[in-house]
């Protein structure tokens, strides 16, 4: 049985429209319950941020999820059952932020089912989604492919943030739960209408490989004895624990350091979005337009990505000490831009080297470092936001705390840098040893 024939660029655009689709309900239960939760319903911070957290925990079930569409052999099913467990979840957490009016006990339960749901419906369809996306995508086309279906996740993002921001106006927990359920049946069918027809009718991801189904456990440390899967996981995990540890503590810097409003630092996000769209669009246009082998260039970007943020977190260690006069916008641009070069250059790598050791397993591989970026965006946002509580109050000041922060970032992406180099060297001794 031959191979199902790689995706058009009209394809791999349908695949990013489920990508689209995940952000906008994501964006849906972490960002706006997280506000809603806070300010219209008076609870503490550390409610919606524990349940995102926990969102993240549940995701290190990614590599089941992967090897249960390895063993299928169709991707199509688990892309549209976790849309829609991950649709569900997002009304239910809904539902049970509206309930935080009454009995708390009710309403937290019910939270906790719902970012659960959100966290398994993101792990089935997300992970089941890169997997096709790395079966069925050409060497040649995987810079620009990653790139365009994160672009297009964040621009679902974007839009659904907007629009849902205009029909919320004036609040009221009905129109809440209406615009949820607006979100999250928009998505589901937008994910449905993306995916439905790119496998083809019956046909499967790949050829089989001879043998029986292998288990779980015994797929899981198969791959991970591999040394290239091994070290790229913990790039992963360091990459995007270095990534995410700014993510909660970037607007209080703005605001306790330069003095920014509210909507100054919100400005400022919007300026470091901006700067990660433009690294994203770069590393496309330029991983699928140069010359050479795609591995070697992507090698070329994260290594770049990883410098290019740790100089732009140290820019910001530095900012701690000047203050106001220092070039804020500019530097958070910067490091925008070189987070967004690293993460897709990244993106690009894991589909790259998904189909190590042949077909079957891409699943599962995609599993793992989906279930290593959970976990660090997990702990990365808890750490970072704790460091500089903890900083503030041994130091007696804010802005030594947050160069403690920044700069132990900065050092953490050099480290994903040497790990990416030393990655390259591991798979060339690889390919030397399979062609001997």
């Amino acid at each position: 049985m031959t191979a199902p024939a790689p995706l058009s660029w009209a394809g791999i655009a349908r695949l990013g429209l489920v990508q689209s689709a995940i952000g906008a309900v994501v964006m849906l239960a972490s960002s706006l319950l997280n506000r809603v939760m806070v300010v219209e319903y008076s609870q503490a911070a550390t409610l919606p941020a524990g349940l995102v957290a926990f969102h993240y925990a549940v995701q290190l079930s990614r590599p089941k999820w992967g090897h249960g569409s390895d063993s299928g052999w169709r991707r199509t099913p688990w892309i549209i059952g976790g849309m829609a467990v991950l649709a569900l979840g997002g009304v239910l957490a809904t539902q049970a932020t509206i309930m935080l009016n009454g009995p708390f006990g009710a309403a937290l339960a019910l939270s906790i089912l719902a970012y659960a749901m959100i966290g398994l419906g993101v792990g089935a369809a997300g992970t089941s989604l890169l997997a096709l996306l790395a079966t069925r995508t050409a060497e040649a086309r995987r810079p620009a492919a990653a790139s365009l279906t994160w672009i297009m996740m964040i621009l679902g993002i974007v839009v659904t943030a907007g629009i849902a921001g205009k029909l919320l106006e004036p609040f009221s927990p009905d129109r809440l739960l209406q615009v949820s359920i607006g979100v999250a049946g928009s998505a589901f069918v937008v994910a449905c209408l993306g995916v439905i027809g790119i496998e083809g009718r019956n046909a499967p991801i790949a050829e089989k490989p001879a043998g029986p189904p292998v288990a779980f456990g015994d797929a899981l440390r198969g791959i991970w004895d591999d040394p290239v899967t091994r070290l790229f996981s913990i790039f992963v995990f360091v990459s995007m624990l270095a990534y995410s540890t700014q993510d909660l503590i970037l607007e209080p810097f703005s605001g306790l350091i330069f003095g920014l409003t509210p909507g100054q630092s919100t400005s400022l996000s919007g300026t470091q979005h901006q700067g990660v769209l433009l690294g994203m669009i770069l590393v496309g246009l330029g991983g699928h337009g140069f010359g050479g082998k795609a591995g070697l260039k992507l090698k070329r970007w994260i290594v770049g990505g990883c410098i290019a943020s740790a100089a732009a977190l140290a820019a910001l260690a530095m900012a701690a000490t000047v203050g106001p006069a220092w070039p804020l916008a500019p530097t958070v641009f910067i490091m925008g831009f070189a987070n967004g070069v690293f993460a897709v250059a990244a993106i690009g790598a894991m589909l790259d080297l998904a189909g190590r050791g042949g077909p079957g397993h891409e699943g599962i591989r995609m599993g793992l470092w989906g279930a290593a970026q959970a976990a660090a965006f997990g702990i990365g946002g808890f750490c970072g936001a704790s460091a500089v509580d903890v900083g503030r109050h041994l130091f007696g000041a804010d802005a030594p705390a947050f160069e403690m922060v920044f700069a132990a970032e900065a050092i953490m992406f050099l480290g994903a840098a040497l790990i990416a180099l030393r990655l390259n060297d591991n798979k060339a001794i690889s390919m030397r040893e399979a062609i001997a």
